[in-house]
């Protein structure tokens, strides 16, 4: 594997018990990249956000984050790393300078250097002027910045960040993005991440879709959804099965029922829809049709929706 990459990770698996949260998933991201793991609940993408970020070891494989192996030396690691938790990570009780400092002290700075780097991540987030603003009083979209701050105090190679958008209005969001393509582009940050939000993932310059562990799908956005076969038309029935078998049959194409509806993907849609309401206008309740999306891309790899997994977190 590569010490070019910010990560390189060779078949890794991990279990809970019985269950498998990750298996055999092999996967390199570059230096300077914006990754996004996309996936629902359930499908592995927070056990590998732990294994990364050194809270789980890992049971089977290799993770490299700049050439140090977890598994042989994590501080090595760690020492590049700057992590924001889904959970908050900051006191609220303590004031913006103060978690700063405490951060800071963690990772060994102090003195004028401890100063500095406060005041450096206080003014590139927005928060000279509520430096000394308990966090309990501030929005969370606020909150979120200063857990940027925290974790940038050090300024490490990589951004690891769990569900980035939990809880921020969109203004909040739209600004924890410009500040990830600040750090990527004026000092060459890799940014890691983990979603469950298709639109947030689209802003990521590659993705990786994780299903039930495994790693299904991993391109920029959109060539992801360039590689769907055409525009999606979904039908929905009162009878699926009888009409996907019905159009299969008449027009010889491939044609599926995705929980409950009918689906198929066909190079220019829209000439597809007046064909279909023709010939099967008594059994179609409604027909829509659209460019690829991710979910598209999810239901081609997986043959189900992307919200039909969301069962418990892992």
């Amino acid at each position: 594997m590569s010490t070019a990459n910010a990560v390189s990770i060779d078949n890794l698996s991990h279990r809970y018990g019985d269950r498998v949260a990750v298996r055999n998933l092999s996967l390199s991201i570059a230096v300077g990249e914006i990754f996004a793991l996309l996936g629902p609940n359930g499908s592995g993408k927070t056990t590998l956000f732990r294994v990364l970020s050194t809270l789980l070891p890992a049971q089977e494989g290799e993770v490299l984050v700049f050439g140090h192996d977890l598994g042989t030396a994590p501080g090595k690691a760690q020492a590049q790393m700057g992590v924001v938790f889904q959970a908050p990570g900051i006191d609220r009780k303590l004031t913006v300078r103060e978690n700063l400092r405490h951060h800071g002290r963690l990772y060994g700075l102090g003195g004028t250097a401890l100063r500095t780097r406060c005041d450096e991540m206080l003014s590139r987030l927005g928060l000279a002027e509520r430096a000394r603003d308990y966090v309990e009083t501030l929005s969370g979209g606020l909150r979120r910045r200063v857990e940027l701050a925290q974790a940038m105090l050090h300024r490490p190679q990589m951004l690891l960040m769990d569900e980035p958008s939990t809880g921020l209005d969109p203004g909040a969001r739209s600004d924890v993005w410009q500040y990830l393509q600040q750090v990527r582009q004026e000092d060459g940050v890799t940014v890691v991440l983990t979603t469950h939000l298709l639109d947030e993932a689209e802003r990521a310059d590659r993705i990786g879709i994780m299903h039930h562990g495994e790693l299904v799908a991993l391109d920029a956005p959109a060539a992801l959804q360039g590689s769907v076969g055409g525009d999606a038309i979904t039908i929905k029935t009162t009878a699926p099965e009888q009409l996907c078998s019905a159009i299969s049959q008449q027009f010889d194409c491939d044609v599926s029922v995705v929980d409950g509806t009918v689906r198929l993907e066909q190079p220019q849609g829209h000439e597809w829809v007046p064909r279909l309401v023709e010939s099967f206008g008594q059994q179609i309740d409604t027909i829509t049709i659209g460019k690829p999306t991710l979910e598209d891309v999810f239901i081609d790899r997986t043959g189900h929706r992307f919200w039909k997994d969301d069962v418990d977190s892992n």
